[in-house]
């Protein structure tokens, strides 16, 4: 006889003693309730036997004092690999009672047992072989098929509940010893068969339902960060159009607010002018009755210069504050500029996401076109199948009238052939030939209704085989039902994408002819402060004649300037004169481009 292999002999024991004490523990466990502690005998005694498991064909390791033997170092290996183990390692290191390394190892194998996840760390372990060979020998239970096993034994003890207490316990003085007194089968675990049939399946619906709830815990987790990434999507989207609205809003109060001003000026410059106008004829009026007065009207029209050139640095003060306001202006516009470019942008991306769900619809609706052209086709050989059977069916019943004329038959020889041998007793010769001849029909007869039988038994097999491929192709058609539906769904989501999308467009049309509008008020406004940044006034020294008839200005022929072209007419020249609804007087027009003229004083006269 081959002598077996010590090292195989004490895995296949220890393999055996781990299905001994995990099954043990498991059925004690549904016995007493499932929520065990650490004074729970079989839960010690499965403690021990892992730990004879893992200290098998340990390698001893050397150290300053002595030689070192301990289970501590692999285990620590876990947290490398598996990084929710690092969690338990870190609080055995803190735990304060532990000196040794085993009584470390004994506290992690209870702590990975409370968190359900010993069988997930020691398979991470056992899948690393060339960091395993380090501590264990080639022959190690770890090292073999049968540590696999038990890896995968470890996984029912998902089912127990265990809440130990680690730190209070001398987990270093322990003496690992197995009692097999506990193993020893009885009269009761003969008889407890069923119940351990019973509990096994219990566990396995267990072990089901939480792998369901698993699954469906995910998908409700990825359900819910996409409604977060939707909602986060959408208040921003809203959040930049209500500041898109209200910038507008502003935008608008402040053009409303420089057009009224700019009224104002107008006014105000009308106003002043006119009065001037009363002013200087009624001084022509004084100076043509009397030139007594014309010391207090040169006084006079000297304190009104003074007025004048006040006014005129007013004019220039609130011209300067108008580019400032200008330039505010189109800060704003950029802005607007470019959150109407980021608009575009989240529009574009829009109908990216548009465009490709109408390709999906496309695809969709391609998939049901070939799935209705299958589906007419399957029609057709359904149509097909039961024509066959139909045909079938009245072949089995001429079969079956075949069948019973031949029984009749075979009846009517049996009554003719007992007759014939009441009656014709003398005349065994013709009778022996006559039976001889039946004998014959009979076996003809006998052979047909093999045939027959033979041939209705295939023709049972082939309609069995096209009942089976009708319900097959009935499950395809309520697939193809399903399919419609899904299509279904997906074109009312793409009409709600659809209404949201034209809602977001019509929302940044309506914002782009705002815009537009605010752009045509705010060139306008430019327009307007270019025009007045373009008066240039002439001198009074320079502006000594008219341009038209080119007589020197005097008392008579007063100054007038168009604030268009910058042309000096003479009161003469410049008679062309308007109605204005402002003014009660009308107004001088400039005779190149119709312009409103202003009057100036005279460089000769005061």
């Amino acid at each position: 006889l081959a002598v077996k292999d010590p090292t195989a002999v004490e895995r296949a024991n220890l393999l055996n003693m781990a299905k001994l004490s995990i099954k043990g523990l498991i059925e004690s466990a549904l016995s007493f309730g499932r929520t065990l502690d650490s004074d729970y005998p079989p839960l010690q005694q499965f403690f021990v036997v892992m730990e004879h498991c893992l200290k098998h064909g340990l390698k001893v390791r050397k150290s300053f004092l002595s030689y070192n033997k301990t289970i501590w170092g692999p285990l620590e290996l876990v947290e490398k690999l598996y990084p929710e183990a690092e969690e338990i390692a870190a609080s055995v290191r803190d735990l304060p009672g532990l000196k040794t390394p085993l009584g470390r190892a004994r506290a992690w194998l209870r702590l990975a047992l409370m968190q359900k996840k010993m069988a997930d760390y020691l398979r991470c372990l056992i899948i690393q072989r060339d960091l395993l060979s380090e501590f264990y020998e080639y022959h190690a239970l770890m090292m073999e098929e049968e540590g696999a096993v038990i890896v995968g034994l470890l996984v029912g003890l998902n089912v127990i509940d265990a809440n130990l207490c680690v730190k209070g316990e001398d987990l270093d003085s322990q003496v690992g010893v197995i009692d097999f007194s506990v193993y020893l089968k009885s009269d009761d675990d003969i008889g407890g068969k069923e119940r351990n049939v019973q509990i096994a399946a219990i566990l396995d619906q267990k072990n089901y339902v939480e792998e369901l709830n698993r699954q469906l815990n995910s998908t409700v987790s990825s359900l819910h960060a996409r409604v977060d990434s939707l909602e986060k999507s959408n208040t921003k989207l809203i959040e930049e159009l209500a500041i898109a609205k209200n910038n507008i809003i502003k935008l608008q109060e402040e053009n409303h607010q420089l057009r009224s001003e700019n009224t104002l000026i107008l006014m105000k410059t009308q106003h002043h002018l006119e009065v001037s106008k009363v002013d200087v004829e009624a001084e022509l009026q004084t100076y043509k009755h009397s030139r007594q007065g014309l010391d207090e009207m040169y006084s006079e029209a000297r304190r009104q210069l003074r007025e004048e050139a006040q006014l005129r640095q007013d004019m220039e003060n609130e011209l300067v504050v108008q580019v400032s306001m200008k330039h505010e202006i189109e800060l704003a516009m950029k802005l607007l500029e470019k959150d109407i470019h980021e608009k575009q942008d989240t529009l574009i991306g829009l109908r990216q996401q548009l465009d490709e769900v109408k390709a999906i619809n496309v695809e969709m609706y391609q998939k049901l076109q070939v799935s209705e052209d299958a589906m007419k086709e399957k029609n057709e050989i359904i149509s097909r199948l039961e024509d066959k059977t139909n045909q079938i069916n009245a072949t089995m019943k001429q079969l079956e009238q075949r069948l019973q004329q031949a029984e009749k038959a075979q009846m009517e020889a049996e009554a003719e052939d007992e007759k014939l041998k009441q009656e014709y007793v003398n005349k065994s010769e013709s009778l022996q030939n006559e039976f001889s001849q039946k004998e014959k029909q009979l076996l003809q007869l006998e052979t047909d209704l093999k045939i027959e039988k033979e041939w209705r038994q295939t023709l049972e097999d082939d309609l069995q085989k096209e009942k089976e491929t009708v319900s097959h192709l009935r499950t395809e058609t309520q697939e193809i039902v399903n399919l419609k539906k899904e299509f279904l769904k997906v074109q009312e989501k793409n009409k709600q994408l659809k209404s949201i999308c034209e809602d977001q467009e019509a929302a940044l049309q309506e914002l782009a002819s705002k815009l537009s509008e605010s752009k045509l008020k705010i060139e306008d406004i430019k327009e307007a402060n270019k025009a007045l940044q373009g008066q240039v006034w002439l001198k009074d020294k320079e502006a000594t004649h008219c341009k038209l008839c080119e007589k020197e200005f005097s008392l008579s022929k007063r100054k007038h300037h168009c604030r268009n072209c910058g042309e000096i007419f003479c009161n003469a020249c410049s008679d062309n004169e308007l109605p204005l609804p402002s003014s009660p007087k009308p107004v001088r027009v400039c005779d190149s481009c119709h312009a409103i003229l202003i009057q100036r004083c005279s460089s000769n006269v005061p």
